[in-house]
């Protein structure tokens, strides 16, 4: 039997999950719409035309759900606040009894001796912010700012960890570039201006927190940068990489990281946009110095260049739409990459954890790492017992973490990893019917049953050391 895979002391142990997921509660302590209640309320847009109305309804069993992390060991507890349940038009004041919910979540969580890690915005966009022009529109990052300065000043003398942005990618370009997303936009110049603007509003947004919080806390970003291989070393499949590491990575890391855009994303994109909205002194603002970064990691992405528009449906797995979320790059075909996939249709590749954890090692030498983000959806279901089996995500997890272990070894600065997702719930446009959860939820009756992926790693939580795959306790 092989030594066990063993984390450093100090290694955070987490799950993450996000406000409109799962916390339900739509209509209740003056929260107001936000864009993907608009987005799910529209005909044709979700599954089943699932919406997050109820979702896991978080917002009333918070003391529960802390409860059950607990007992499985977690150390830390990645969450949003959503928006607009904190400001309900993007402006102004807050509300007080939204802000009361967080500062009750995050007590609860501190009782329970489990770190809480904040996320500022993860989709949520009040809707009367969309009806002015959404994030293509400059102003909406001001706002954004705005917010961030409320939220900090409510909860920063208690919360230590924060992330301005999940995910700016998603909502740039499946929001504004192939509508996949709320709000459901098909505008590749306005997916631009979105991601610059998002851009714009993590900068304000550092400074915001900067001055509304105690020094002590750590201030971060989560990209869901991703793995980008070709399928030959071809020159013209070599360009095709870069146009969509460009798009994928370089337009976020590079001014975020290194306060400039890559000359070559501007170049391939001139046929979309010119790129005026970059302002003097965007990119210094943007630049702000970071404590930490989130990386969220699924699957690798294979490319190639292409002689035409590819036909047929994008094997990029950002789901079904007639319009890219890749701008100005119609001629580069994304391939499915071999190997066993998840629920999601993701193919299952550890390595490609461990290449973009070194990629990041290698580009912000001494800026330390988080996985905010991994997991794997699966058909789960109860035996006759109740009891809910599922292997295949515990060898998900095993093989990831291992990653993780093995990037740490060759040294990079990893000091935690965040389980996608604590909960079943609703996973955006494919309503309810993708479980990413290590707990599982009944949706007719909203009971929670640890998976035995759950209990796996709540024993790699409270051990600090991965048990084998085969071992789950009872």
């Amino acid at each position: 039997m092989s030594e066990p895979v063993t984390f450093p002391s100090t290694f955070l142990w987490g799950a993450a999950t996000s406000a409109y997921q799962i916390e339900g509660a739509v209509r209740e302590d003056g929260r107001t719409p936000s864009i993907w209640d608009t987005f799910s309320h529209t005909p044709g847009k979700t599954a089943g035309g699932e919406t997050g109305d109820i979702a896991v309804d978080h917002y009333h069993r918070y003391r529960d759900d802390v409860a059950l992390m607990a007992e499985l060991g977690l150390s830390a507890y990645r969450f949003s606040v959503s928006w607009p349940r904190v400001q309900p038009t993007g402006r102004g004041p807050a509300v007080q009894r939204g802000l009361d919910f967080y500062r009750r979540l995050v007590d609860e969580l501190l009782a329970r001796g489990i770190k809480p890690a904040l996320t500022l915005y993860h989709w949520d966009l009040p809707q009367d912010l969309e009806d002015a022009g959404g994030w293509p529109e400059r102003d909406t990052a001001y706002r954004f700012a705005e917010y961030a300065q409320i939220v900090g000043e409510a909860l920063g003398d208690r919360v230590e960890q924060w992330m301005t942005l999940n995910e700016p990618w998603c909502s740039a370009f499946l929001g504004y570039g192939s509508g996949v997303h709320a709000p459901g936009r098909t505008d590749p110049a306005a997916s631009l201006k979105a991601a610059h603007h998002l851009n714009l509003a993590h900068g304000l947004g550092t400074s915001a927190l900067r001055a509304a919080m105690p020094a002590r806390n750590t201030i971060a970003v989560s990209l869901n940068s991703s793995t980008i291989r070709t399928v030959s070393d071809d020159p013209a499949d070599v360009a095709a990489k870069q146009r969509i590491d460009d798009l994928a990575n370089g337009i976020f890391h590079g001014p975020m990281l290194h306060g400039a855009y890559p000359e070559t994303l501007f170049e391939a994109t001139s046929s979309v946009t010119d790129w005026s909205y970059v302002l003097d002194g965007d990119l210094e603002t943007i630049n702000q110095p970071l404590d930490a970064l989130g990386l969220n990691y699924y699957t690798p992405a294979l490319v190639s260049a292409a002689e035409a528009a590819p036909k047929g449906p994008r094997a990029d797995g950002h789901g079904a739409s007639a319009y890219s979320p890749w701008p100005a790059a119609d001629d580069v075909m994304f391939h499915q990459t071999p190997g066993d996939r998840t629920e999601m249709g993701w193919t299952i590749d550890p390595t490609g954890l461990h290449e973009l954890i070194m990629r990041y090692a290698r580009e912000a030498p001494g800026l330390p790492l988080y996985v905010t983000e991994n997991g794997a959806a699966y058909d789960d279901k109860p035996d006759p017992e109740g009891r809910v089996h599922d292997p295949e995500r515990i060898a998900y997890l095993h093989g990831h973490l291992s990653a993780v272990r093995r990037a740490i070894a060759d040294g990079a600065d990893v000091r935690g990893y965040y389980l996608w997702s604590l909960l079943d719930n609703f996973e955006w446009s494919y309503g309810y019917g993708k479980r990413f959860g290590a707990v599982y939820v009944d949706y007719s009756t909203l009971a929670r049953t640890p998976k035995s992926s759950a209990l796996w790693y709540g024993q790699a939580a409270r051990s600090g050391a991965l048990p084998d795959v085969t071992t789950e306790e009872n």
